[in-house]
């Protein structure tokens, strides 16, 4: 077994990951300003066009909104009641977001006044640990449970397996449970063997495409003022003339030169304003790349292409959203599980083994929800299907397909 790092060790690491998942919820909040750059605009000038999109946002929240945990089939040791007894509606969905935004997040255990275990999510800036690359779980975990104004740590929490140490003003609360994993549990969003704890949705390409694309709406509402309003020139004008009003000169529907003693008389002429074309087409690439990047559509993009699609239409645009989703359901599933067997150990107060847990599957509501035309194929595909296997489709295999529960 890997020896003990201890507190400090967590400290030091959370530390040093806190400020680039800071960064993601930032970039999500659309709160993150973007270092300057240009040569030829001021900054003073592009201060005051700073542009915000939220790109990074609909990124995210585009596979969250698709992710809707249902239950676990075959609970034997009755999970579900622990979930449905912790706001479900709200932890699963709180869990998943904070998990696509910082590459994970975690699930605090702590045993309820009632017997039942209370279940918390932590973002992925206030914990972390060392990593089981086996069972998803950790060895040990830290977590700060609560941060003064300066985001300094008051409450702080260290996991171990059977032991949960509650550190406050120096003064550490030691609480022994039966679990033989730390009662802190990751969820974590595309793990792999170089980053077990996972990859953000909002990557850094991601980040660069919606940079990109602020900067040209900056530049585009910078070179808006001019468009709207073109400048002017007079050549020939008398040295002796009154100097014009540059605001009268820009508004006036009239303006009268007189011819000076030598007969002269002035020429007017007009700047030949700049297109706003190139910055749309810049606009539209930025879209682009960032749709390419994270499974999106230029439609969701605020581009619209065609004419309203059916939902098969739909579907078949968004298929890199769709297997997106299907991967982060295996990874979000697991981890919840994980969630649900040491809250039962911590309920039952018995160290279960989890590999008692291996008949307990997560169910998961269709990424795209059907409508009638598709319900319609789906009943005659299974029609067909039964005809040649009989009982191949039974309720609850229609249920995942469709999404619909039928009636008792």
């Amino acid at each position: 077994m890997e020896p003990i790092r201890g507190i400090e060790y967590l400290r030091d690491k959370l530390n040093d990951r806190r400020e680039r998942v800071l960064l993601r919820y930032s970039q999500y909040d659309m709160k993150y300003r973007d270092v300057s750059l240009g040569l030829t605009i001021p900054p003073a000038l592009r201060e005051q066009y700073r542009a915000t999109l939220g790109w990074c946002a609909k990124a995210v929240d585009s596979l969250a909104d698709r992710l809707i945990f249902r239950e676990f089939a075959d609970d034997n040791f009755e999970i579900n009641q622990i979930f449905q007894m912790n706001n479900p509606d709200t932890l699963f969905d709180s869990a998943i977001l904070s998990a696509l935004i910082s590459s994970c997040s975690f699930i605090y255990i702590t045993p309820g006044e009632d017997g039942m275990p209370r279940l918390q999510v932590i973002d992925g800036a206030n914990a972390t640990g060392i990593i089981d690359p086996i069972t998803g779980l950790l060895t040990e975990g830290y977590a700060v449970l609560s941060r003064d104004d300066y985001g300094k740590p008051i409450q702080e929490a260290y996991f171990l397996p059977g032991i949960t140490d509650y550190i406050e003003n120096d003064t550490v609360d030691r609480r022994e449970n039966n679990a033989p994993y730390p009662l802190l549990v990751p969820i974590i969003h595309r793990p792999d063997a170089i980053r077990p704890f996972g990859r953000s949705r909002i990557s850094r390409s991601a980040m660069y495409y919606q940079k990109y694309a602020k900067r040209t709406l900056e530049r585009a509402d910078i070179t808006a003022e001019f468009y709207s309003f073109p400048q002017k020139y007079v050549v020939g004008l008398s040295q002796d003339a009154e100097l014009m009003d540059t605001w009268k000169a820009t508004i006036s529907s009239m303006l009268q030169f007189t011819k000076d003693s030598d007969g002269d008389s002035p020429k007017l002429g007009q700047f030949t304003t700049q297109s706003m074309s190139p910055f749309v087409d810049q606009f539209r690439m930025a879209a682009a790349g960032f749709a390419g990047e994270t499974g999106l559509t230029l439609d969701d993009l605020g581009f619209v292409m065609d004419n309203p699609s059916s939902a098969e239409a739909i579907k078949a645009s968004h298929e890199t959203l769709r297997v997106a989703a299907k991967k982060a359901q295996r990874n979000f599933g697991s981890g919840f599980l994980n969630a649900g067997y040491l809250a039962a150990c911590l309920r039952d107060n018995f160290p279960y083994r989890r590999r008692q847990f291996y008949l307990t599957t997560p169910k998961w509501e269709p990424v795209f929800e059907p409508d009638a035309s598709t319900m319609a194929l789906v009943g005659d595909g299974a029609i067909k299907i039964n005809q040649a296997i009989p009982g191949y489709f039974d309720r609850e295999t229609l249920r995942d397909l469709i999404g619909i529960k039928g009636a008792d």
